[in-house]
């Protein structure tokens, strides 16, 4: 059969596929971690680009008295005529005062008010072009020289863990021997199940997908936590080859070589194999608990204002304090009126009472 003259429901997947590419797609990608872990470099490194190049670094001291800032950047990826619209949401200042309590409450609220923006334009009358800002994946560096998660680094990741996505990653990997990065690997799994904290879980591989995703995916979770290097010097080697790395006296370390570092998992899960299920994830569980959450939230203030007006409806008039109601010359006419009628009424009852007393006086002497 000629495949180009087919006609039939086959064709969807092929009509959906030209229909995302045209749309292109959006990626929000959120970096924490204490500074000088290199989390501005390897960023540069994953997506070849150069965000940070207008940026100031500060000495210690005034990262001490640094706040927390939340920084957007935005810049448009194509690969083989595939467009995503990528934003990179950088947290400088995290974990860099001499008080670092409640330091992640910015972090937090930034997550919010993007669902809560989503949440609006998908409740409005335009729902075609929704903007998708939400964070879909969190990079939370952690330091090669501690002993796995600071009291910190735990305390941000529960407060955050129903929120977003956390992908946990060791920084500047190039400082730890290979049995190191071993043990801190085992470390933060370890921790990461001892506190409870929800990270990022790989999805299962379907039965019918080919050995070499299934390998591929494997590695990946096998890897993780990912022990990431990043650098952006190009090496020119006596072969003629171009690699990306640091050099040292020791020698020379790549970052795109596996065997050195995770740089390149992390970047073929990042924009490969998991991107779509990052957004998904996103969207399926966390947003839609979010979603869950205002929605009974406005159940129960709806309900609240429903009662509410009931009990002022059931209430009289007169129950309510004077100088609440001033009454013009009409209502005190008509209250006067009022009055006037219900003494008369309580007179005719008592008249009609002494009436029958009477009466009932007469039948008992006869």
């Amino acid at each position: 059969m000629d495949r180009d003259n087919y006609v039939g429901f086959a064709t969807l997947p092929s009509q959906v596929h030209r229909k995302s590419v045209k749309k292109g797609f959006d990626f929000t990608l959120m970096v924490a971690g204490e500074s000088g872990l290199g989390k501005s470099t390897l960023i540069d490194s994953l997506f070849l680009t150069d965000l940070y190049k207008e940026r100031q670094l500060t000495d210690a001291a005034d990262r001490i008295s640094q706040t927390l800032e939340i920084l957007k950047h935005a810049v448009d990826i194509e690969e083989r005529g595939v467009k995503v619209k990528l934003t990179i949401v950088d947290t400088p200042g995290f974990g860099d005062a001499l008080d670092n309590s409640d330091c992640w409450k910015p972090i937090a609220q930034y997550i919010d008010e993007q669902f809560e923006q989503y949440f609006r334009d998908e409740s409005g009358l335009n729902r075609k072009n929704i903007q998708d800002n939400r964070v879909h994946c969190l990079l939370y560096f952690i330091s090669p020289l501690g002993h796995g998660f600071r009291p910190l680094d735990l305390e941000f990741m529960r407060a955050i863990h129903e929120k977003v996505n956390i992908v946990p990653v060791i920084a500047k990997a190039d400082t730890l021997t290979p049995a190191e990065v071993k043990k801190l690997k085992q470390k933060v799994r370890d921790e990461v199940e001892e506190h409870e904290i929800k990270i990022y879980h790989f999805p299962d591989c379907d039965s019918d997908e080919d050995e070499e995703f299934k390998k591929q995916d494997e590695e990946l979770k096998e890897s993780f936590p990912f022990a990431v290097i990043g650098s952006k010097t190009i090496i020119n080697e006596k072969t003629g080859k171009t690699i990306r790395g640091r050099i040292y006296p020791w020698g020379m370390v790549e970052v795109d070589n596996p065997t050195h570092c995770d740089f390149t998992k992390l970047r073929n899960m990042l924009i490969q194999t998991h991107m779509q299920d990052l957004k998904d994830v996103t969207q399926e569980i966390h947003y839609e608990n979010y979603r869950a959450q205002c929605i009974q939230s406005l159940t129960r203030t709806v309900a609240k204002d429903r009662s509410n007006r009931n009990k002022l409806s059931r209430q009289s008039v007169t129950d309510l304090p004077i100088q609440i109601l001033p009454l013009s010359e009409t209502e005190k006419l008509i209250r006067e009126k009022d009055e006037e009628l219900r003494r008369m009424q309580e007179m005719l009852a008592k008249m009609q009472q002494q009436m029958q007393q009477s009466q009932a006086e007469q039948s008992d002497s006869l």
